[in-house]
Formats: structure tokens, C-alpha cells, sequence
């Protein structure tokens, strides 16, 4: 899925809220096999609460699962959009549309669900169609249900397993 050159693979972050397509260009891959990618990354933004951190993306889930970690490597809390994937083998390049939702889990182990108004605004707005609005919300179902069983620890685990 993600091509046999991942130093050459072009990631993008795309949102509907707000409206942008970003080029990842400071992201590194540290493994890609045909059902997952992990990589490293800085905040784009300089922030107070977070610095860096880790992603595993899941095109077969529909997740991406972010570690935040604080400037001194400390654990701030796990990450977890809801997205659509897209890969253009001509560019060879991969996209990871927002669908909004968002689940977080802190350090005390607190599950949140974030954004459920800027979905349901997005689809009444027209920007997000009824497809993607259901991927959204049945994949975000199956994210807390994972979340609350106390199964999350298996993607903490594998993520955790290519961090150095």
C-alpha cells in the first residue's frame, strides 16, 4: 500500500475543519509494512503542552493513533483521529483526511471523545457527505469500545515497540 521507497513517501494531513491540506514534510517513517505505518514527528506549531511524538496509522481501522509527548519525553496522552486514507501510487504519496472525531485517552486514563459538534456541523454545511459522516461515527464506536474494554494497550504496545 504505502510503496517499496518509504524515504521518498509523501505524507498529507488534510482537514475539513479548518480547511487545509498540509505537506508532513518533517515527519520520518521508522517502518511501514502493507497494513500499518509508524512515524516520528515535532509539533508544527511551537506548543507549551506538547513537542513531539509518535504516530501509527491503520488504514484498515480508519485510525491514526498519536503518542504526545511532553519537550522532556514524558507521556501527555494518546491521540486517536478518525480518518479516511488515500494513497496516490503516482505520486506516491498518502493522505490522511480528519473525519473530526477524535479520541483521547490521558495519562490517568480518561477516554474522551472530541468534536462531535464540528461533525455534525461539517455534514449539515454539506462539507462532509453522508458516507464518510457514518465511517466517522461507526469507527469512532469502535475506537471507545476498544478503549473502554482496556484493549488500546495493544496499539500503546505495537507503537510503543518501534519507538528508540
Amino acid at each position: 500500500m504505502w510503496g517499496s521507497n518509504m524515504a521518498d513517501l509523501i505524507i498529507y494531513r488534510k482537514r475539513i475543519i479548518p480547511n487545509e491540506n498540509l505537506r508532513l514534510d518533517r515527519d520520518t517513517v521508522l517502518y511501514a509494512d502493507e497494513k500499518m505505518m509508524v512515524t516520528g514527528w515535532n509539533t508544527i506549531n511551537p506548543r507549551k503542552d506538547i513537542d513531539h511524538g509518535y504516530s501509527l496509522y491503520l488504514p484498515e481501522e480508519g485510525f491514526k493513533i498519536s503518542k504526545f509527548l511532553r519537550k522532556d519525553g514524558s507521556f501527555y496522552k494518546w491521540y486517536c483521529d478518525i480518518v479516511e486514507f488515500y494513497f496516490d501510487e503516482k505520486e506516491g504519496s498518502l493522505t490522511t483526511l480528519d473525519l473530526l472525531l477524535d479520541v483521547t485517552i490521558n495519562e490517568k486514563g480518561e477516554i474522551h471523545l472530541l468534536d462531535m459538534d464540528e461533525l455534525a456541523a461539517a455534514h449539515k454545511d454539506g462539507l462532509i457527505d453522508d458516507e464518510l459522516l457514518h465511517k466517522s461515527l461507526v469507527r469512532a464506536d469502535k475506537l471507545l469500545k476498544i478503549a473502554y474494554s482496556g484493549s488500546f494497550t495493544k496499539y500503546a504496545d505495537l507503537l510503543n515497540s518501534y519507538i528508540k
